[in-house]
């Protein structure tokens, strides 16, 4: 395989990276977890057990990534955001064999700062503001914002804001791509 890794970077045996990743400084990318090809994992991550990232995955500085995660290709991950995998956790309680999983759907964006509780699933590429709490499932293509996270509209693949018409239809100004919204999801014409 072919991928760089920062001298002060620590890769675990039993690891699956792909061509093209690249692991900054201070992070630790543990056993029996798989990278995706074209991954860039910034300064001070941590990669736990069973961690899977598809493809072109972006983790930005100080992120860890709990047992239980998954994450789709194109998935970004703001500083410093946070997954839980534990939805009572206690420090006198082992409870390793409970961890719940999060999955994150193709090209969300996760913001600075936020916080995803375990369980749920972000849909493919929807929008979390920084520092939004998500405490329940997110639909694709969804603008998430708040403590808790509360759906505030809808975004394009290029994380546009998207203005429906009387047709429920938007354009994204971006890509010029059309889109449709009907029974309160978003698809892609």
């Amino acid at each position: 395989m072919s991928y760089f890794a920062h001298e002060t970077a620590v890769i675990d045996e039993g690891c699956q990276i792909g061509d093209g990743t690249k692991i900054w400084h201070f992070s630790h990318i543990m056993s029996n977890c798989e990278l995706g090809e074209s991954c860039n994992i910034g300064q001070n991550v941590v990669v736990s057990p069973g961690v899977k990232l598809g493809r072109n995955v972006k983790v930005q500085n100080n992120v860890s990534l709990y047992t239980g995660v998954i994450c789709e290709d194109d998935v970004f991950l703001g500083p410093s955001m946070v997954f839980t995998n534990i939805t009572n956790p206690r420090s006198a309680i082992v409870r390793r064999d409970q961890y719940v999983e999060t999955l994150v759907r193709k090209g969300a964006s996760i913001g600075a700062n936020a916080t995803i509780v375990c369980g749920n699933e972000l849909g493919a590429y929807c929008l979390i503001g920084a520092g939004t709490v998500i405490t329940k499932p997110v639909s694709a293509f969804a603008l998430m914002v708040g403590n808790p996270g509360k759906q505030i509209g809808w975004v394009s693949e290029y994380g546009h804001r998207l203005h429906f018409d009387a047709n429920n239809e938007a354009v994204c100004p971006e890509s010029k791509e059309k889109y449709k919204l009907e029974n309160n999801k978003v698809t892609k014409l």
